[in-house]
C-alpha cells in the first residue's frame, strides 16, 4: 500500500486551501491546531495529507473543491497576503465564501487589470513557467508621442542596469494624443516590473499599465475591483495555452 505523501503542518494547511503558510504558522504557534486530536505548536509537524485529520479552532479541515478566479486589481493595490504598511491588498476583494486562495503571479502596486488566483499550486505553477510562453497583453499610457523608433527599441531590447535582457515580444501604438500615447505591448516573458523598466531604460515614463489578456483569457467587461470564477472553457483555454498549444484564437 502507498503511503500518503507526508508535509510540514503549515504547508498541508496551505496545500489544503485554508490559509497561506505564514498564516498556518501564526495559528499552529498559538495552539489553534490540532493533528489527530492532539495540540501542535511545531510548524513543520509531519503531515500525511488525506489520512491525517487536522483540525482549526475544533473544526476539521476539509479538502476544498479547485477554485480559479479572474480579478480585475484596481491600482494602488499590493498583491500579497497581507501588508506591513497597512496597505489595500487583493484580499480585499476575494469574497469570504471562497477558500484560501493565492495570487498567480504578481502585478506591482501601481499596475491594474487581469489578475488570476487559485488554490491550485500545480496549476499555477504551470501557468507561470518560462518554458510555456504564455503570452500577456498589456494597454500602457507612456508620457511620450510614440513612434516606430520606440517601438523597435522595445522589441529589440535594452540590457537594465541589473544585467537583465529586457524585450519584449510584439509593441503597437493603440492611440496617441499630443502628450501621451496608448501602447499595446505583449510578454512572453515576465521579468520583475519588466515593462517599467525597459522603458525606463528607454527614457519613456508609464503612467499607467493595464495587463487586459493572460493567453487567451481576455479581461473583457470585467469592472475594476470586480471578481468572478474562470468558466470551464476559459480553465481548458488556459491549459491548452500553457501546454504550449499555440492553436488558440
Amino acid at each position: 500500500m502507498k503511503l500518503a505523501r507526508q508535509v510540514g503542518l503549515a504547508r498541508a494547511l496551505s496545500k489544503l486551501g485554508y490559509c497561506s503558510r505564514s498564516r498556518a504558522c501564526e495559528l499552529i504557534r498559538a495552539g489553534r491546531v490540532t493533528l489527530d486530536g492532539r495540540i501542535r505548536r511545531d510548524p513543520e509537524t509531519p503531515v500525511h495529507l488525506n489520512q491525517d485529520r487536522i483540525s482549526v479552532d475544533g473544526r476539521s479541515v476539509a479538502t476544498p473543491g479547485k477554485v480559479y478566479l479572474m480579478l480585475n486589481k484596481p491600482r494602488g493595490v499590493v498583491t500579497t497576503t497581507s501588508d506591513e504598511k497597512g496597505r489595500e491588498t487583493v484580499y480585499a476583494y476575494v469574497g469570504e465564501e471562497q477558500p484560501w486562495v493565492a495570487p498567480v503571479g504578481r502585478l506591482d502596486k501601481a499596475s491594474e487589470g487581469l489578475l488570476l488566483l487559485t488554490n491550485d499550486p500545480e496549476w499555477s505553477a504551470r501557468i507561470l513557467a518560462p518554458e510555456t510562453h504564455l503570452d500577456k497583453t498589456y494597454h500602457v499610457q507612456v508620457g511620450t508621442v510614440a513612434d516606430g523608433m520606440l517601438l523597435d527599441s522595445m522589441r529589440k531590447g535594452v540590457k537594465a542596469g541589473d544585467g537583465d535582457f529586457l524585450r519584449v515580444k510584439s509593441a503597437r501604438i493603440l492611440r496617441g494624443g499630443q502628450r501621451n500615447t496608448w501602447l499595446e505591448v505583449v510578454l512572453d516573458e515576465g521579468k520583475n516590473r519588466h515593462i517599467r523598466r525597459l522603458l525606463a531604460q528607454l527614457g519613456v515614463e508609464v503612467l499607467r499599465l493595464v495587463r487586459v489578456a493572460i493567453g487567451p483569457l481576455a479581461l473583457g467587461e470585467l469592472s475594476k475591483g470586480s471578481i468572478r470564477r474562470l468558466t470551464a472553457e476559459e480553465k481548458r483555454a488556459l491549459d491548452r495555452g500553457s501546454s504550449g498549444d499555440s492553436s488558440l484564437g
